[in-house]
């Protein structure tokens, strides 16, 4: 029989558990802490990257490094000190800053794993997704859900910086990864100032019966900034003349949502932003999902 410290004691107990092993099978009241634990444990860590650190880092890999097949993209990985062998920010998300030149193109290609992005630095890019050539400014978010082709053109002499993130994590763990390789040059140089997807969604509370049925990915491929700035002031103003707008004092919030369901704009990444007043604070919580 097994003891209680987990020794065993006797000869066919002992044959048992080599036959366990030798079946490639495991008994579970050998495993229910690690399978199934009364709390989690993760290992990733909370950590900063200052943006003025990962700005120099880029802009000298800019210099470097080309942009091109191989590679792909001029991106840097943020690594989380608490997930060694690894290049993910989280343990479901990979997140990076993506560098562009002047007058440089990132090609074509597509993958499995979803993906956002979120303009910090510079103007006159444009990501081409899936034939859609849709603008990039400071502060927009940007879509490209999984299997979408996409590439990306700079059609000025300055540089442009952005936050990747993508599911490459949960992607990876759940052996669900694809990648193929499209076209050297986006499949269309042109620059508009609204994409398609845009003239066609990004109506407040609209809705085209053209578009009735749900989608899992959010058909809208850019939040700008301009909206997510005037919600957040909206929020904040109306908790100065007393209305209940704010999740918590001083504190505004907005979260992204696909048109067609009001959910999240993809089924794997959640997009919120978060502005604070000066001087105001957010009480300490537990949350089991991670972010960046």
């Amino acid at each position: 029989m097994e003891t209680m410290d987990g020794r065993i004691d006797s000869p066919e107990l002992e044959q048992l558990y080599a036959d366990f092993e030798a079946n490639s099978t495991a008994p579970l009241w050998t495993q229910r802490d690690d399978l199934m634990p009364m709390t989690p444990a993760p290992a990733a860590v909370p950590h900063v990257w200052r943006w003025s650190n990962l700005y120099d880092i880029a802009k000298r890999s800019g210099d470097l490094v080309p942009v091109g097949r191989g590679g792909e993209r001029r991106a840097i990985g943020l690594r989380n000190p608490g997930l060694p062998g690894t290049a993910y920010a989280t343990p479901t998300l990979w997140c990076a800053i993506q560098y562009l030149g002047g007058h440089e193109t990132a090609p074509e290609h597509r993958h499995s794993q979803n993906a956002f992005r979120f303009v910090v630095e510079g103007e006159g890019v444009w990501t081409v997704v899936n034939g859609d050539p849709v603008r990039m400014s400071r502060g927009d978010l940007l879509l490209t859900p999984g299997w979408n082709f996409h590439g990306h053109h700079n059609d000025t002499a300055e540089p442009m910086a952005w936050i990747d993130g993508l599911d490459i994590p949960l992607s990876n763990y759940t052996d669900v990864g694809f990648f193929e390789f499209g076209s050297d040059r986006v499949t269309d140089e042109a620059s508009p100032n609204v994409s398609r997807a845009e003239r066609l969604w990004a109506h407040p509370g609209l809705r085209p019966l053209s578009g009735l049925e749900d989608r899992v990915n959010s058909p809208l491929s850019a939040y700008r900034w301009e909206h997510t700035d005037a919600a957040l002031a909206e929020q904040l103003a109306l908790e100065d003349e007393g209305y209940p707008a704010t999740v918590e004092q001083g504190h505004a919030a907005i979260r992204f949502s696909n048109p067609t369901t009001g959910g999240d704009v993809m089924p794997t990444i959640r997009c919120e932003f978060h502005r604070l007043r000066e001087g105001a604070s957010t009480p300490a919580r537990h949350e089991v999902g991670s972010s960046v």
